[in-house]
């Protein structure tokens, strides 16, 4: 995304997901209450994890953990229509990724669609086996997987 840009576009995205809305998820005021961008935010960065993968990330020795959670929220949207989460990664550090997922609600699916809303999402890898859970470094199938999906000209590991 250019600086310029106020919005994110699909085109902005590496990877896609879709979310079903549900009744519930709409608060009193009739769009999507502000903790379910959360819960799609950590839906798709995960499912994406464990698919790319193949492993049962909760269970590996190293985990992320969410460090940072963040959204601009551009327009409303909720129940009924689907939702597409755009996932991309603007960067990997040793222990750190970096997430930024867009999402989009009807529109026709064109390039230059806006999103309804971003979410910024940084996980921090820790020792899974240590109470005291200091960071480590990301496991090497997690690094692999989401440098597929780093859009920066920063190098992985720094």
């Amino acid at each position: 995304m250019s600086p310029a840009q106020d919005r994110p576009t699909r085109a902005d995205y590496v990877e896609w997901r879709r979310a079903t809305t549900r009744w519930r998820d709409d608060d009193a005021y009739g769009h999507l209450n502000n903790a379910t961008y959360y819960e799609l935010f950590d839906t798709a960065v995960n499912a994406y994890l464990y698919e790319a993968t193949g492993l049962q990330v909760r269970l590996l020795p190293q985990i992320g953990v969410v460090a940072e959670t963040s959204c601009r929220y551009f327009r409303e949207i909720g129940f009924p229509a689907p939702i597409d989460m755009g996932l991309v990664v603007d960067k990997v550090g040793t222990s750190s990724i970096i997430y930024r997922i867009g999402l989009f609600q009807g529109g026709d699916g064109s390039p230059e669609e806006v999103a309804a809303a971003e979410g910024r999402f940084v996980h921090v890898y820790v020792d899974n086996t240590d109470p005291a859970r200091p960071s480590t470094p990301m496991p090497d199938p997690i690094r692999a997987a989401v440098s597929k999906l780093l859009v920066s000209s920063q190098p992985a590991g720094e």
